[in-house]
């Protein structure tokens, strides 16, 4: 059984990943926030940009977290393709400042949309009442 990652391990991982919150994201504070990872699978041709919109992005796993307190639970993973491929894919990512725990800075490919995450978690809801 994999060890459990923190949110803060994931963020700092080199892979390429799309991350969607509810809200900026500081995990050196107290706020509540909900935070999704869509891990991009590495593939030939993908690395770089997608010079003219050329190519696409194919998700591997999606993880969900959970923050409040200055605690995150991760509360959804998934690398069924099924499932996967429920998730919409936010193309409209930007280059987003994050803020980890030890207050450290780092940026990621992401947005912050309240929209996207309840639109992620009534899906979540559905796979687990099917």
């Amino acid at each position: 059984m994999a060890i459990e990652q923190s949110v803060d391990n994931v963020l700092e991982m080199p892979q390429r990943k799309l991350v969607v919150a509810k809200n900026d994201i500081d995990l050196s504070n107290n706020n509540q926030n909900d935070i999704f990872i869509l891990m991009v699978q590495e593939s030939a041709g993908s690395a770089g940009g997608r010079g003219g919109g050329s190519g696409n992005r194919k998700i591997d796993k999606v993880m969900a977290f959970s923050c409040s307190e200055g605690i995150c639970d991760k509360y959804f993973e998934s690398f069924d393709p099924e499932k996967i491929e429920q998730f919409e894919i936010p193309y409209s990512a930007v280059a987003m400042d994050i803020k980890l725990s030890s207050g450290r800075q780092l940026v990621v490919q992401g947005l912050v949309d309240p929209d996207f995450i309840n639109g992620y978690r009534e899906l979540i809801n559905n796979m687990k009442n099917q």
